[in-house]
């Protein structure tokens, strides 16, 4: 499936990307590049081959040790823009509607 310059750009304004319009017919080139790729993927003879995986389900990806590092509250907020009692001030996210 080749992208066209339009498709890009629509593409693009739904990532929330600022795309020059320049630079659409390389970004339209590259998009199609990446689905020729994944179009060769299927084409893949895989029927009767076992699944693999990178980890065994049954096994942790690692130990679940400490290592023994920690930081304390004030080396952790010495460049902080604002702390206070070794805690990050930070503005509210969500602000109370009904007090």
């Amino acid at each position: 499936m080749a992208i066209d310059r339009a498709e890009a750009a629509r593409i693009a304004e739904l990532a929330r990307l600022r795309v020059p319009d320049d630079e659409l017919d390389r970004v339209a080139a590259q998009l199609s590049q990446v689905l020729a790729f994944a179009a060769t993927l299927d084409e893949l003879a895989l029927a009767g081959e076992p699944l693999t995986a990178f980890a065994s389900p049954d096994a942790p990806l690692r130990a679940d040790r400490p290592d023994g590092r920690t930081l304390d509250p004030e080396t952790a907020t010495a460049n902080a823009p604002e702390a206070e009692a070794g805690f990050f001030i930070v503005p509210p996210v969500v602000e109370n509607l009904e007090p």
